[in-house]
């Protein structure tokens, strides 16, 4: 790495310098390399994680979780309770809604995800409609607050990470109560013994180390429902929730890296290119492939989903004879017509910037 200590890199100006406070977030959580993008499901040691506060100690033996509210049969149950009820495994891909928060300008001061921030995983547990018909929600119920055993502060708010959904979500047959990821139990961080699953939402919905399920008669206003993850372009809005996740494609880097930059080198002939795409509003219909910058694009083949709410592959056939620099981009198109933008979508949160994924790649002969 050249310049001496203290010099910022080349081309890096003072203002986009990164904090302490975020190489401290950035160090307690991690990303999925791109690489990664070849396995159709992550491994459990490469998906994302974002921990808000600190990952909680948790004894199964005397956990519990609770049903309460507005509910005619508030419930306690054990994890072994949990596990004697029906069982379902599907894959499904999480992603944070940060994820291209670094990228843009002036960015947010939190977790500076650049675009590594999601994983597909098969989470295994326990329908959540089901349990709650058993609890008996009242008819005045309009929401259902999960609570998680994590505490911190944020915002100048002590609290427990909690976070709210509307009971037509909630009756999703997909929306699962986790105990187990990818074949094992959740480890600590990805929030033993129970964690909340809601595909198709971005990854602060699928609340970790899950104790508490709440049905309330009024919007919950906790910090995280109407502070945090809110569409916002200024302070005092009150902006729009986040929700679904917009679509999104990836492309496996090709060739291999420079150490520092990550610029791709590649031999010229033929070239195989490959990555997932995946959307929170549908099935994704179209991927198209650029290898000059976002000026034209071709279509790529698309894959059909593995499941519901499970990333695609797709694959572009480009043949680099002429050595030179490219910048290869890729976007996506779901089934309900959103589409990625060519350009950063600000936003003062940082959240859902699904612009396009660009590649910079030398071709030369080794």
């Amino acid at each position: 790495m050249s310049g001496s200590v203290g010099e910022l890199p080349p081309g890096l100006t003072a203002s986009e310098q990164i904090t302490r406070e975020e190489l401290q977030l950035a160090t307690r959580n991690h990303g999925m390399p791109l690489e990664a993008l070849r396995y159709p499901v992550t491994p459990v040691g490469l998906h994302y994680l974002l921990i808000h506060y600190d990952i909680p100690a948790v004894e199964e033996a005397s956990w519990r979780l609770r049903v309460d509210g507005a509910v005619r049969h508030p419930l306690t149950l054990t994890l072994d309770d949990l596990r004697a009820r029906p069982v379902v495994t599907r894959p499904v891909t999480m992603e944070c809604a940060g994820n291209g928060r670094a990228r843009l300008a002036p960015r947010a001061i939190s977790q500076p995800w650049l675009l590594e921030a999601v994983g597909t995983a098969e989470w295994s547990g326990t329908p959540l409609w089901p349990l709650l018909e058993e609890a008996g929600i009242a008819d005045a119920a309009v929401e259902l607050v999960f609570a998680g055993l994590d505490r911190g502060v944020e915002g100048g708010v002590e609290q427990r990470y909690a976070r709210s959904l509307p009971l037509t979500e909630a009756r999703r047959e997909e929306v699962l109560l986790a105990w187990g990821v990818n074949g094992q139990p959740l480890p600590p961080q990805h929030g033993f013994p129970l964690r909340l699953l809601v595909p198709g939402w971005y990854g602060m919905t699928s609340v970790k180390w899950l104790a508490r399920i709440t049905a309330v008669t009024d919007p919950f206003d906790g910090y995280q429902q109407v502070k945090a993850y809110r569409y916002r372009h200024d302070p005092d809005e009150p902006g729009e929730p986040v929700s679904r996740i917009v679509p999104r494609s990836l492309l496996v880097p090709p060739g291999i890296p420079d150490f520092l930059t990550r610029q791709r080198m590649l031999e010229p002939g033929p070239c195989l290119l490959e990555g997932r795409a995946w959307s929170g509003w549908g099935p994704i219909v179209a991927v198209e492939v650029s290898v000059d910058g976002g000026r034209t694009f071709q279509a790529a083949e698309v894959a059909d989903p593995p499941a519901p709410y499970a990333w695609q592959a797709w694959s572009f056939r480009w043949d680099s004879q002429t050595p030179g620099d490219y910048e290869l981009c890729c976007r996506a198109t779901d089934a309900t017509g959103r589409k990625q933008p060519t350009e950063p979508q600000w936003n003062l949160g940082g959240y859902a910037d699904n612009d396009l994924h660009r590649v910079k790649v030398t071709v030369a002969p080794s």
